[in-house]
C-alpha cells in the first residue's frame, strides 16, 4: 500500500500540503459520512467513507515520508480517528440502521479498542493494534457492508444489514478491546 500511497504522499507535500491538514480533511470526511448515514444517503456515506480512509492513510505517509513526523502530529491523528469513529458508528445508529443500546455498545467497544492501544504505550510497551477488530478492519467492514446495503436495503429478521454489522462490531470490538488489556496486563 506505501508504494501506492508514498508517491502521492510526497506529491501533496511538494505542493503544500500538511499531513494535519490531511487529517482535518479526513475529520470532514467522517463527519459528512455520519450525517449522510444518518440521513439514509448511502451513496454519499460509502464516498465520504473512502475519503476518509484515504486522508487517514495518507496523512501518516506524508508524516513520514516528509520526515515531518511529530507527537503533536500523532496526538491530531488520534483524537481526530476517534471523532471519526464516533461520527461514523453515531451516524449508523442514529439513522435507525440499529437500536441505539446496541449503536452504544459499539461506540464503546471501538473507543476502548482505541483507547487500550495507545495506553498499552503510555505504559512502556508499545503500541498495541493486536486483536480480532482495528481501526482499519471497521472501516473495510463499514465499507463493504455499506455498499452490500445499497443491493439489499431490505431487514433481515430484525435489522437491515447495516444494523447486522453492527451487532458484530458490538460484540467484536469490546470482545478486541479485552483481548488487548489481557495482552497489555501480562506485558507490564
Amino acid at each position: 500500500m506505501g508504494r501506492i500511497l508514498n508517491p502521492i504522499a510526497l506529491a501533496l507535500y511538494k505542493h503544500g500540503v500538511s499531513a494535519n491538514q490531511l487529517s482535518a480533511l479526513s475529520l470532514v470526511s467522517a463527519v459528512v459520512a455520519g450525517v449522510a448515514f444518518y440521513a439514509q444517503l448511502l451513496s454519499l456515506a460509502i464516498l465520504a467513507l473512502a475519503c476518509n480512509a484515504l486522508f487517514d492513510a495518507l496523512d501518516g505517509c506524508l508524516a513520514r515520508s516528509s520526515s515531518s513526523e511529530s507527537l503533536q502530529g500523532d496526538l491530531i491523528d488520534h483524537v481526530i480517528d476517534r471523532y471519526a469513529d464516533i461520527f461514523i458508528f453515531g451516524g449508523i445508529t442514529l439513522g435507525g440502521y440499529v437500536a441505539w443500546q446496541i449503536g452504544l455498545l459499539a461506540i464503546v467497544g471501538v473507543l476502548m479498542t482505541s483507547y487500550l492501544g495507545t495506553q498499552a504505550q503510555a505504559l512502556g510497551v508499545g503500541r498495541n493494534y493486536r486483536g480480532l477488530l482495528g481501526r482499519a478492519d471497521r472501516l473495510v467492514l463499514i465499507f463493504f457492508v455499506a455498499l452490500l446495503s445499497l443491493i439489499f436495503p431490505e431487514n433481515v429478521i430484525w435489522f437491515p444489514l447495516l444494523g447486522w454489522m453492527m451487532v458484530f462490531v458490538a460484540l467484536a470490538s469490546n470482545f478486541t478491546a479485552l483481548q488487548r488489556f489481557y495482552l497489555v496486563y501480562h506485558q507490564v
